[in-house]
Parts: structure tokens; C-alpha cells; sequence
């Protein structure tokens, strides 16, 4: 049986363990991120297995600071541009209608000049990492507690 749901999806309330769940996405809010710009739409999460689906918004010049992907993340990109500002691929674009994925391990740091809209999915969310070397989640929340028993 599966663990995962969408928050706030007051249509899923009452359907049986092997029911589809539609996500009306346009009828959610955009919920902010720890980082400045950045929004997100959560349409999937399993906790257990560190599945994740989510729309991303981030507003012009918003930065997605230094990240690794632990596992495989898959990015769609719907509006704008998706650069990347640091990392071995620095100069890397993603513009509309492209589709990136990253291994894991692949490291780099983000942004979108004129904004954008993206669907990106996560088989384990990213590890964030500030200044001070702290291991962060999209939430700003310290990465192990919550995730590292996905990667086992």
C-alpha cells in the first residue's frame, strides 16, 4: 500500500487505499520555500520511500542556492529559463518546453532571470547547503531527520 498523498487535497478525504487521486493543482495555493522567490505546489510526497512531485514558481532573479541531488531529479521546464549559476555546468539552460534530469550526486546552484514555472520530481528531495555547511531540505529544515532513511 502506498504512503503517499498530497497535502491539503480535500478530495482525497474517504477514497479507498487503491483509488486514483486527481490534484486539482490550480485550485491550491503556492506555499514559500526557504529560499527568497521560490513557491512551490506539493501535488505528491510519500515520506517513507522520499518521493516527491512538486510545481515549482520561482520569481525573476530567484536562486536556488547550492544543491546536491541525492538521487535522480527530473525537471520540466512549463515557463521561463532554468540557469545554472554555479557548478561544474555553470551557463547550463533550461528553457520552455525542455526536460532536464541530474544524477545523483550532481551538484550546482540555480536561478531563473526572467522567472519561471517548472513540474520537478525527486525520488529523494535535495540536500540544500548554507553557508555554515548545515544540510537543509526545500523547507529549510535540517535534511537527515527527515530524509535520510529514503536513501537506504
Amino acid at each position: 500500500m502506498t504512503t503517499a498523498f498530497t497535502p491539503n487535497a480535500k478530495n482525497h478525504d474517504n477514497l479507498s487505499a487503491l483509488a486514483s487521486r486527481v490534484v486539482h493543482a490550480n485550485d491550491m495555493d503556492w506555499e514559500a520555500i526557504a529560499y527568497p522567490g521560490c513557491y512551490v505546489k506539493t501535488l505528491m510526497i510519500d515520506r517513507e520511500s522520499g518521493l516527491l512531485t512538486v510545481l515549482l514558481k520561482m520569481d525573476p532573479g530567484a536562486e536556488l542556492p547550492d544543491h546536491e541531488h541525492m538521487l535522480v531529479e527530473q525537471t520540466f521546464m512549463i515557463e521561463g529559463r532554468l540557469v545554472d549559476k554555479e557548478g561544474p555546468e555553470a551557463g547550463l539552460e533550461v528553457s520552455e518546453g525542455e526536460f532536464i534530469y541530474r544524477p545523483a550526486g550532481s551538484r550546482h546552484a540555480a536561478y531563473t532571470p526572467e522567472g519561471g514555472l517548472m513540474l520537478a520530481i525527486f525520488q529523494v528531495p535535495n540536500k540544500f547547503y548554507d553557508k555554515a555547511g548545515a544540510e537543509l531540505d526545500l523547507l529549510g529544515d535540517a535534511w537527515g531527520p527527515k530524509w535520510a532513511h529514503a536513501m537506504k
